[in-house]
């Protein structure tokens, strides 16, 4: 069925690849297992004070620091093995932006608001890996029904934002993007 989704972003003119499971290996976080360190992440996310390159030292002097992205992916998925935090479905008769009922508006098994706005995307430890949407990209862009909804997946993480955040185009945008600071606990 996802397929046929991606057909009609295809025959659209949007979209990346004409195979959707390389698309995915693109977009998406390799199945794998990982252990996560006993810490405590922001329940929301909290904007940028800082350019990304000076955020852990902002962060530090408050005792904090930036969240791994196995430990962001961890947080989000609530520990679930499942596309999106909420499961494996999502609404294909719609966008997620400006559908106020969907399933990304619910907390997370953890109680945190996480992944629920494709405009919000939020700062790593890793340069390369942003997460929690695209800002935008994929609904501004009309790639489809699907491909609106991929930036909310848990395991989302789109290299051409993180470029453009990290880059000379967003050095001066950084109080676009958010982060969600971690505490340890060991």
């Amino acid at each position: 069925m996802l397929d046929c989704y991606r057909e009609q972003s295809l025959s659209q003119g949007y979209g990346f690849d004409p195979d959707l499971r390389v698309h995915l290996g693109q977009y998406l976080s390799p199945r794998r297992t990982v252990t996560v360190p006993t810490l405590l992440m922001a329940v929301e996310d909290e904007p940028l004070t800082a350019p990304p390159e000076e955020m852990p030292a902002a962060l530090t002097s408050r005792g904090l620091r930036l969240p791994h992205p196995d430990e962001w992916e961890h947080a989000c998925g609530a520990g679930a093995a499942t596309l999106f935090r909420w499961g494996n479905w999502c609404p294909l008769d719609r966008i997620p932006y400006g559908d106020k009922a969907g399933p990304q508006h619910q907390p997370n098994a953890f109680g945190l608001r996480i992944a629920d706005s494709v405009y919000s995307a939020e700062v790593t430890s890793d340069p390369d890996a942003i997460y929690g949407g695209d800002g935008g990209e994929a609904v501004c862009g009309g790639y489809g029904t699907l491909l609106a909804w991929l930036p909310l997946a848990t395991a989302n993480h789109n290299p051409s934002v993180a470029e453009f955040v990290h880059g000379p185009d967003g050095e001066d945008m950084y109080e676009d993007f958010s982060t969600r600071p971690v505490i340890d606990l060991r």
